[in-house]
């Protein structure tokens, strides 16, 4: 597990920045999705500029804060980092500190949206999920857990079902999933709150402690089905 893993960083290098990573929070280095998550957003060689003040960006399930944070570095002139973690808000707010975008850069603890002002609205709602299939019956042993494994899918239907009106006019909701998930779930709670899920993006990357596994992860836009 890697929350007990010896060879765990306080610290680690992620696309030519430092980050750092607080106990108990979703570790970077020991999966490829946060990478895979910037390369699909277009954040990963973003040079930093000045916030346009004009583009909003809601990073759901902020993890260490590197996706949020390198939004805000790209340009974005507000930028929410959520968390049901409260050790994930913490480190995403240290790592907009670290920096020097926690003046566009709100970490807030939150389950999905559950912490967000009603009036919120944003150009972009993304979250890079834990797409992870378990029972209905399982029960979270750490909060760590919910960065990897959703029971029965319910954040996954509450994601679908919620997100939408967080929009802006012309915004986006972007779903990050991989084929480690059941996708044709994923497809069936789509349909029944009333979504289509359109691919935008996929990308086959090798996993497992020797990549011995290829797994295919996709960038998902949330739609409403057409009448």
């Amino acid at each position: 597990m890697s929350l007990t893993r010896p060879d765990r960083p306080k610290t680690f290098t992620m696309y030519g920045r430092e980050w750092d990573l607080l106990d108990a929070v979703f570790a970077p280095v020991f999966s490829p999705s946060t990478g895979v998550a910037l390369e699909f957003l277009e954040l990963a060689d973003a040079p930093a500029r000045p916030a346009a003040g004009r583009s909003s960006f809601l990073e759901v399930g902020c993890g260490t804060g590197v996706i949020a944070v390198t939004a805000a570095l790209a340009g974005y002139g507000r930028v929410v980092a959520a968390d049901i973690s409260p050790q994930a808000v913490e480190n995403a707010a240290v790592n907009a500190e670290r920096h020097g975008v926690g003046d566009r850069l709100s970490a807030v603890h939150s389950d999905l949206f559950s912490g967000l002002p009603e009036n919120e609205r944003f150009d972009t709602v993304f979250w890079s999920s834990n797409y992870v299939l378990a029972p209905e019956s399982y029960e979270y042993k750490s909060v760590h857990e919910r960065a990897y494994v959703d029971t029965g899918y319910r954040a996954h239907r509450r994601y679908l079902e919620q997100a939408p009106r967080w929009l802006a006019p012309d915004g986006v909701v972007l779903l990050h999933f991989s084929d480690r998930g059941d996708l044709p779930a994923l497809h069936r709670i789509a349909e029944e709150c009333g979504r289509e899920l359109r691919v935008l993006r996929s990308l086959q990357v090798r996993e497992g402690e020797y990549g011995e596994d290829m797994v295919e992860h996709m960038l998902l836009q949330v739609l409403p089905v057409r009448a």
